[in-house]
Parts: structure tokens; sequence; C-alpha cells
């Protein structure tokens, strides 16, 4: 029996399209004038109504009812969308037909008295015929849909809060077969109310609010803003994950910016809605327009930043996106993925290693990309570690690769990501990004200076690539990071490993990443290396058992936390990259340019090839002792490498 009710449904739901009833309105309003004619006849006195007015009459009215259905469009109203206001158009509808017809009958006839009232009764059961038909749709959709509920396994809702997102909130789930509001819950003693038709739950303290839920058989507790989400992480967040009720939260339509797509789906409350901020504000025309008719290339492309790029570029109308990428299966993923949400959208899966030269150029030579998003680096500080020359070999020489194509082939713009740990860097997969920063922004310098004077680019006459680098902090939920990797050992059963309860790290999620890498790259007059604001720092530990707790298991009993010492390379705090004493601010307060040394591009040159020559030949304690001399604030932490640290002047 479900299964039937299920099916019709679905059918009111999805199958009653525009058509069906365009064709029932017609011929209601069709049978209404018939009707109408019959009643004539049957009082009027025999012969009075001719073959003649017969035909006027209904051709009028099927004439009248073309016209006035074609121009109010009521039957394009959705059957469970359906409101009292939206009846007043079948009111107007019936209206305009009968002046319509009147016009119409007064070209062959004579209009009398009964004419006209028989005009006016038309009118009349018109519009009756016609609402009563569509409440008639609604009752009996409400009606299947609720016995679709009652038979089947739906949660019941409480909306958090009475604010206007709160009662918009109804709206996503008033077709919902997974879930069902049955009110809204505030903090606090108030009195007795409605809301939109709901009744206003409140209560004073968790043990009236439990009693409440189980009373009301309550499930679920929706919150309607990622704001409201983290204002409640320690208070109703943490009661609903230790009570087995989940806490739901409907995303922001940028959670995912890709241009038109908006995410729309209610989902579970996840660690990065109780880390993250405030809205970014964006310039998004601007942007859009940036990008817009452009070929892009994104180099890492199916990486976390990468694949984010992708998609938000998917939106901006460019004209062809290349990704390039030497991992087959995450590639083989992002291709998946945009075919089907970006059918529309012309790409070009590479597979290619920035390494490679020549696949590099081939790339180049066949595509001409105008902007190039370089995201393909080694990133991952322990085990770059324990494999320098591959840290080098990817994030600088690959960087440089990169940057010299671009210039060969008159690429507009290169876009470099970087990272919070090339500042002052303690492990060599810091010092290679600041590297990589070194000689792009060198290579800038030189172009814009005049002195950049190309010896391998054959055929280049004019160096017009204007080069930007990002710096940005960890991002939430990158392959690899720590958030994926806490939440599969919460999975295993524990333990969740930390390496110093003291640990602290700057988190920011790879949207809004990749949103203000985007708002950097439309600013950038060149040269400059952008710093974003990341907001404050966040204790490793304290997203440990925020993560235990969420997953509604307790620390130490459930999920126990070890700590296993900093690993080689890692510091305990991470630098703050946007304060005034070391970045120039820009229009955007979450963007600043940071203030750097800025190196020579032929000694830049020289020393990038040294370092290429030194770690193929993997001549591990030359290179490193280059990096350091390179960049002298390279200081290593907790590494085999601290033996070739210059001694300090207070040491001296």
């Amino acid at each position: 029996m479900s299964k039937f009710f299920n099916r019709i449904s679905q059918y009111f739901s999805k199958y009653l399209d525009s058509r069906i009833i365009f064709a029932l309105d017609f011929i209601l309003s069709f049978l209404s004038s018939l009707a109408i004619l019959v009643l004539l006849t049957g009082i009027t006195r025999r012969g009075s109504i001719t073959t003649s007015f017969a035909i006027w009459w209904m051709t009028s009215s099927i004439v009248a009812t073309l016209i006035v259905m074609l121009t109010f469009k009521n039957y394009k109203t959705v059957i469970r969308h359906t409101k009292l206001r939206d009846l007043v158009g079948f009111m107007m509808e019936s209206f305009v037909k009968m002046i319509l017809m009147l016009v119409i009958m007064w070209i062959g006839f004579k209009i009398n008295s009964i004419v006209l009232v028989a005009l006016f009764i038309d009118f009349l059961l018109t519009m009756v015929v016609l609402v009563s038909i569509r409440l008639v749709m609604v009752v009996v959709y409400d009606h299947v849909k609720d016995r679709v509920k009652e038979q089947g396994n739906v949660n019941r809702v409480l909306v958090f809060g009475t604010s206007e997102k709160s009662v918009a909130a109804i709206t996503r789930f008033q077709n919902s077969y997974q879930y069902h509001i049955v009110g809204f819950l505030v903090k606090g003693k108030e009195p007795h109310l409605k809301v939109n038709e709901l009744p206003v739950y409140s209560y004073l303290d968790f043990t009236e609010l439990k009693e409440l839920l189980s009373n009301l058989n309550i499930r679920c507790i929706l919150f309607p803003t990622e704001t409201a989400v983290r204002e409640e992480s320690d208070g109703l967040v943490a009661f609903c994950n230790k009570n087995n009720i989940k806490a739901l939260i409907i995303p922001s339509v940028d959670e995912v910016v890709d241009g038109k797509i908006m995410n729309t789906k209610i989902r579970e409350v996840k660690i990065e809605d109780l880390l993250g901020r405030q809205e970014i504000k964006l310039e998004m025309e601007a942007i859009i327009a940036n990008f817009k008719g452009k070929t892009v290339m994104v180099t890492g492309a199916a990486g976390s930043i990468g694949s984010e790029l992708c998609r938000q570029l998917a939106g901006f109308g460019i004209k062809q996106l290349i990704l390039f990428d030497n991992g087959e299966t995450p590639m083989h993923n992002i291709r998946l993925e945009l075919e089907e949400r970006y059918p529309d959208l012309k790409f070009v899966p590479v597979i290619g290693d920035v390494r490679q030269i020549q696949r590099l150029d081939y790339a180049f030579r066949t595509w001409r990309p105008q902007v190039v998003f370089h995201a393909a680096a080694y990133k991952h500080v322990p085990l770059m570690e324990e494999n320098p020359c591959e840290a080098v070999l990817v994030n600088v020489h690959g960087s440089r690769n990169v940057a010299d194509k671009c210039i060969e082939y008159g690429t507009e713009m290169m876009v470099m990501i970087s990272t919070d740990k090339a500042v002052n860097p303690t492990n060599i997969m810091g010092c290679t990004k600041r590297l990589a920063e070194i000689y792009v922004q060198s290579l800038g310098l030189a172009i814009a200076n005049g002195t950049y004077y190309p010896d391998i680019q054959e055929g280049v006459k004019e160096c017009k690539t204007k080069f930007v680098t990002t710096r940005f902090g960890n991002v939430l939920g990158s392959n690899g990071s720590v958030i994926p990797r806490f939440r599969q050992q919460i999975e295993n059963g524990g333990p969740i490993t930390v390496t110093d309860p003291r640990i602290t790290r700057f988190f920011m999620t790879i949207p809004e990443a990749c949103r203000l890498v985007m708002e950097a790259a439309t600013m950038s007059t060149g040269n400059q290396i952008f710093v974003f604001d990341m907001g404050e720092s966040v204790k490793i530990d304290t997203l440990a058992r925020r993560m235990i707790s969420l997953a509604g298991l307790e620390v130490g009993t459930d999920i126990k936390i070890e700590y296993t010492g900093l690993r080689p390379g890692e510091k305990l705090y991470e630098e703050v990259l946007s304060n005034s004493e070391n970045t120039i601010p820009t229009s955007h307060d979450r963007i600043r340019v940071a203030k750097v040394r800025e190196y020579d591009y032929q000694h830049a040159l020289e020393v990038v090839n040294r370092l290429e020559e030194l770690s193929r030949y993997v001549r591990i304690p030359e290179m490193v002792m280059l990096m350091k001399e390179t960049v002298p604030e390279f200081k290593s932490m907790n590494s085999q490498f601290e033996q070739y640290d210059k001694p300090s002047a207070s040491k001296a």
C-alpha cells in the first residue's frame, strides 16, 4: 500500500506537468461555457438560441480561453506549491475571458441583457470550477504525502530559531519524504506561539529539552545557517551529538561556488561548519569577467585545491579548461564529475608531470592557455623531509618549468598556489615553496624592469605574462590532511593521534581558499605575493575532541587521544600571514600583499639550475646547504638537517 501512495505522490510532484494541466483547464473552461449554452437553450423561448449563436458562443469561449491561458500562464503553477494568492490568478483569468467573449459576441450579434447575464454566469462558473479543481488537487496531494510519511521512516524535525532563514527552511522540507518539520525550537521561556502555522517550542535547560524532544519524538534539529551552528557548537550541537539527535544544516548557496549551480541539499553538521568564519564578500562580476571566454589551464587539477578551482572556473563561462595532473585515478574521478555536472563545459584532461618539460610543452603548444593556475606540488611535510630531492624537483623545478612555458607561449597570467609554510620555513617542503616564489617573482620583476632576456624561448618577442602568488594555510578536508585522518581513526575505533597537545594550525575551507585565489588574481597588477586572513588558529587537540563529540562519542571512554611528538620539520605554531608588520592592505579586507625580499632573476635562475642538478644526482647535503644559503630564514626544526643551520649571532 505504501508503494501505491508513494507512486501517486511522485506522480503529483514530478509527472503532472504543465501540458496536462493546460489541457485540463482548457476542457473545464470549455465545458463551463457549454453548460451555460445548454442552460440558455432550456430557459429561453424555443428557437431563440440559433445554431449561429451557438457557434459564435462556443468559438468565443475557445478563443478567449486560449488567449487568457497563454497570457496568465496559471497552468504552469506547480500544484504542490499552490498558495491562496495563486487562486486570484484564476479569478482574473475568468474575468478577462468574460470580457473577450463579450467583444467577440458583439461582432456577430446584438448584445442584449440575456447575453450579458449569461456571460456573467459563465465568469462565475469558470472561476469556481478552475479554483475548485486546484483545491482538490492540493488536498489530494497533501493527503497522499501525509500517508507516505505515516507509512515511511520519516525523521521529525525542529528548526532552531524563528528568524527569516529558519522560516524559509520549511520550503525546502515541505516535499521531503525523509524529513518532516513539526515546529520551531528556541532557547528561554517563550509564550505559546505559532510561526507559519507551526508551533514554537522553548526550553530553559538541556534536561527540559531532552524531555521535550522525547515527547515529540524528534530525531533531528535543523540549523538554518552556519553562524547558528558555530554559536551553538558547545551548546545545542554538543547536546545533539551526546543524545543521538541529528544536527542538520542548510549550506549557504555558495558552499561550492561554481558560478551557477547552488548547493541546496540538507546535510548533517560537519567539523568544517564549526571552524568556518563569516561569508567572504567577493566581486563575482569582476571575477567572472576576468576569466570569461578564456582558455584556462590548472596544474595539479585532480588535487584538493586544483579540483575546486576547476569546479569554480566551470561556471565562469570560460572557453576551455585544461586539466593537467599526473594522478590517473583522481583525474578519472574529476573528469566524471565535470562531465556530469557541467555537460556544456569544454575541457581536456591531460595526464602529465610538471617535471617533464616536453609533456608540459605539448600542453601549452596544443591549447595555448591564457591563464594558468599552478597548483601542482608536493605538500606533506614529514614525507618531503624524508625525500628532499623530489620536493625540489616538483616544487621548485616544476614551478620553474610552468613559469617558463607561460612566457614562451604568451600566457596572460600565471597564478601560483603557495603556502604559509613558506614563511620562515622550518622544513624542506616550506623552503621549496619559498624558492618557487622567489623564482616566479624575480622572473616577473625582470620582465617588468626590462632585464629579462630569454635565451631558451626561440621566437619570443614580447614577455607579457603577469605572475601572481597566493599564500594560505591548511585547508579543511584536503587529501591527506588532519580532518580526514581523524575521521578515519574515529571510524576505526581510535585512538586519534595528535603530535602535541599544544600544536595549533590555521584552517580555511577549500572553496573559501579558491575564492580568495580568484579574487587575488583579479585584483593583481603582477609580481605580488598575496596572503590571506586565516582567522584564529585552532588547537589540533581541540579539533580532535570536537570531532569525537560530533561522532556522538566521548573522549577517553569511547575514543582515546594519543600524543606522538612533533614530526620532522614540524613546528608548534604556524606563522601569522596577514599582520600589519609583514603585509600591505588591499581593497579586500581578507587579502593583503606580503612584504618580501626581492631577488635578482639571474641569481635565482642560477640557484634553481644548481638545485635541480644536485637533486637529480641526490646530493642532499649540498642541496640543503644551498637552500639555506638562498633562504637564510630557513631553520630546520626537529630534523636531520638542523646540522646545516648556521649558528645565530646570539650563540656565536
